[in-house]
């Protein structure tokens, strides 16, 4: 019931911030295109709700400056880890889209050791699929090393809405199921986008993750 209310809230919110269509938004963690040579910024902050765990918020920050990306996460790979990459990202296509950025980096905190990783998308019309992987080598405990991913199979009805699925595998919220799978639904107005993802609906690993993402 509280998953169901968070998700509900999320989208009633939504619906009543958007006021009329908007452009549809970069798809992935860039805040820009590539093509772009000023300085470019985005933000998200993340609540989760995982069933029968703690509630925690963890955030993304991204810059960019043309091919160059920048990004820090704070409780992305754990509860209590921050890590920092940087990035570059090639580019392509007309009609149907593509960015691929491979991704170098470092985790301290919790869990601490060199990261390497990827983030890809690509996009065309209305549909878009977007994926990021990287493998953590745990230095404090070499059994910890894993590989974390999240992908997204999106479509815009209109503008201003995303809804599609969501996967992703993680081992931040505990438990013994590996791959988690559900629905995701984005609202964006402006520079700001609202998000909902309902992962393992009904069962006991249960997780809602609303998100408040900006751009500037």
């Amino acid at each position: 019931m509280r998953a169901a209310a968070i998700f509900a809230a999320a989208f009633g919110c939504a619906v009543v911030c958007v006021q009329a269509q908007e452009p549809a938004q970069p798809s992935g963690r860039r805040a820009a295109r590539p093509n772009l040579p000023d300085w470019e910024f985005a933000t998200t902050g993340y609540w989760n709700a995982p069933r029968g765990g703690d509630d925690y918020g963890s955030a993304i920050l991204a810059a960019n400056r043309g091919p160059l990306h920048l990004e820090a996460r704070f409780n992305y790979e754990a509860v209590h880890a921050q890590s920092a990459f940087v990035g570059w990202t090639f580019s392509g296509g007309k009609g149907v889209e593509w960015e691929f950025t491979p991704i170098l980096g470092a985790v301290t905190g919790a869990t601490k050791g060199p990261i390497a990783g990827f983030e890809g998308s690509i996009a065309g019309d209305r549909w878009d699929f977007y994926i990021e992987a990287e493998y953590v080598r745990d230095r404090s405990d070499e059994t910890s090393s894993y590989t974390y991913a999240w992908s997204e199979l999106g479509f815009r009805p209109a503008p201003w809405l995303r809804v599609g699925l969501v996967a992703q595998r993680t081992r931040a919220f505990g438990g013994d199921r590996d791959l988690q799978r559900g629905g995701l639904a984005q609202f964006t107005h402006g520079s700001f986008t609202l998000g909902a993802y309902w992962f393992n609906p009904g069962s006991s690993d249960q997780v809602v993750i609303v998100s408040v993402g900006a751009t500037f």
